[in-house]
């Protein structure tokens, strides 16, 4: 009898809201952290570890807006002095800020902005969002965006209902650190404050009484943490006033020369591919805000109204019967701008009554908007710049989530967990655009190579990610020409191995063995137009590669 008492209170316990939470945050901190050395680092993973290992190794960094901020790699240099250099350690951070985004929604629902329906079912899709698992367990400055703007959500919701400064503090220091990671984070700043613009102006929020004070102090703490950063640690404090222009320059000149360009619906592709449920909910979120139904029904209702008052005035006209009479009321004159400025800026007057949930998804519909309209724009397409679309695109698909819809979405999730698991946890290349240029497992073959040679000759320049996994001590076997060179330089150098580009190779070495191996690879459209449906359903078919040759030296026949 206890037994059963027992189970039925567990699963009582199980089965309520804060055991589903729990359950999601669980499966969330599994797929973030299982193997998360399953693959080889991306190209620009590669990269960035290396760069980061070098401000371990020699304490030199200065920001090129090429690779973005400075943040992300003072922080993995922190990782590993802590818990040396490896590909697995160099992507904690990421797993660790796309964990916590399950959490930071729960000061939401405590707010009332999200119900326990939406809670779950927003947790749910970031828990097994293809986008989200994958690119949290990828060393790139996205995880980092994204958990800071919904820090910054949270500290500014908090600061709104509670006039607290801490919440200030808060959110100026996720505004330097984001703004110290990647370039985009104003992007998320002005959308924010815009948003907060018109709240204010309705007077649907209040100015704190010490508003001016709290946004002083937050700034200075911004500009603070970006001329740490910016400067090296004060390294380089000549960067602290040209950092920026820097950017500006920069990412103008890659917007116009599209170096990775694509069309403007670049990102909804990726939606129908890998975000589908979310995508459909997303748009059904906002035909319910809209409420479609309802304002066909209001409008009829309306004209209905209005035929009855022509009505009733052509029979007044006639004679049959006297019009209605209109109530006078007194003219109230309403206050001018100037005035109305005013009241907001002290703090004072009274503040509009709102439906937290509606007014929240109005706000999540804008965001999502305005943030996919960014990036529709801008001429550098990468697929995980889909993250700060995705994001938002969340909380508009969990908008008036009834159990009818929960389950829907629930069940829909099943497409979201198995394209998750063939994108983040298949230990082979995969044909798929969300991998950009990823480096080829073949690698791993070729790295076997090398670790049984004594010395290697990299004719190309087409290196990456040989620095990295090459580092330290055993960076001495590798002689990097950058380019093809003349085979008595390779002869005279008395190589075990040489590595070449396929474009620009040798047609054969003396004494040498070559062999073709794959050095990266994307999803190739060329190869794949004709057959866009089908591709869509097997997630086959051919791949684009920048492809390597290696020779490797065929031992001299030994005799007795």
């Amino acid at each position: 009898m206890k037994a059963a008492v027992f189970a039925a209170e567990f699963r009582e316990r199980l089965l309520s809201f804060e055991g589903l939470f729990l359950l999601i945050l669980l499966a969330t901190i599994i797929l973030r952290f299982y193997s998360l050395d399953l693959k080889l680092f991306h190209h620009d993973e590669a990269i960035h570890a290396w760069f980061s290992y070098k401000i371990l190794t020699e304490g030199t960094y200065l920001y090129d807006p090429m690779y973005h901020g400075p943040l992300r790699y003072y922080v993995t240099a922190g990782m590993f002095a802590l818990l040396g250099d490896s590909d697995l350690v160099g992507r904690l951070v990421p797993a660790l800020l796309g964990t916590l985004l399950v959490p930071l929604l729960y000061p939401i629902y405590k707010l009332g902005y999200l119900d326990k329906k939406q809670t779950l079912v927003a947790a749910l899709f970031l828990a097994v969002s293809p986008n989200m698992v994958y690119f949290s367990r990828f060393l790139r400055d996205d995880p980092f965006i994204i958990f800071f703007t919904m820090v910054l959500l949270v500290a500014l919701l908090y600061y709104f209902e509670r006039h607290q400064m801490r919440y200030a503090l808060l959110a100026g220091t996720v505004i330097g650190l984001g703004i110290s990671t990647m370039e985009n984070m104003p992007i998320v700043i002005l959308i924010f404050g815009v948003y907060l613009l018109y709240l204010v102006w309705t007077r649907k929020v209040q100015l704190p009484r010490h508003w001016i004070r709290d946004l002083a102090l937050g700034a200075l703490i911004v500009f603070g943490i970006m001329a740490t950063f910016y400067s090296s640690l004060g390294a380089h404090p000549e960067m602290i006033m040209t950092w920026w222009l820097r950017a500006i320059e920069h990412w103008t000149a890659m917007h116009q020369m599209q170096r990775l360009g694509g069309p403007p619906y670049f990102y909804i592709l990726l939606f129908i591919l890998y975000e589908l449920p979310i995508l459909i909910l997303a748009i059904v979120g906002v035909l319910q805000f809209i409420d479609i139904p309802g304002a066909v029904s209001r409008w009829k209702e309306k004209r209905g109204d209005h035929r009855e008052s022509l009505e009733a005035i052509e029979g007044a006209e006639k004679g049959d019967e006297e019009p209605p009479a209109v109530e006078a009321h007194p003219a109230r004159q309403a206050p001018g701008w100037k005035d109305r400025l005013r009241e907001i800026l002290s703090g004072k007057g009274e503040i509009r009554q709102i439906d937290r949930q509606r007014e929240f998804a109005r706000f999540a519909i804008f965001w999502m908007l305005l943030t996919m309209a960014a990036y529709a724009y801008i001429g550098e397409k990468v697929p995980w710049l889909i993250l700060h679309q995705l994001l938002p695109m969340i909380f508009v698909a969990v908008y008036a989530m009834t159990t009818k819809k929960a389950v829907i979405a629930a069940a829909a999730s099943v497409f979201l967990v198995v394209m998750m698991f063939h994108v983040a946890f298949t230990p082979a290349d995969i044909n798929e655009p969300i991998v950009q240029v990823q480096n080829s497992e073949d690698l791993r073959e070729v790295f076997a190579k090398i670790d049984a040679s004594d010395r290697v000759a990299v004719a190309t320049d087409n290196y990456w990610p040989l620095p990295w996994y090459y580092r330290g001590e055993n960076a001495s076997k590798l002689a990097y020409y950058s380019q093809k060179v003349s085979e008595a330089t390779i002869y005279g150098g008395d190589f075990d191995l040489v590595i070449t580009h396929d474009g620009d190779t040798y047609p054969t070495l003396d004494g040498y063995v070559k062999e073709t191996y794959r050095l990266n690879y994307w999803f190739s459209y060329d190869e794949n137009k004709d057959r866009l449906l089908e591709y869509y359903f097997l997630r086959d078919g051919k791949v684009g590669s920048r492809n390597i040759e290696v020779f490797s030296r065929v031992p001299t026949a030994t005799t007795a």
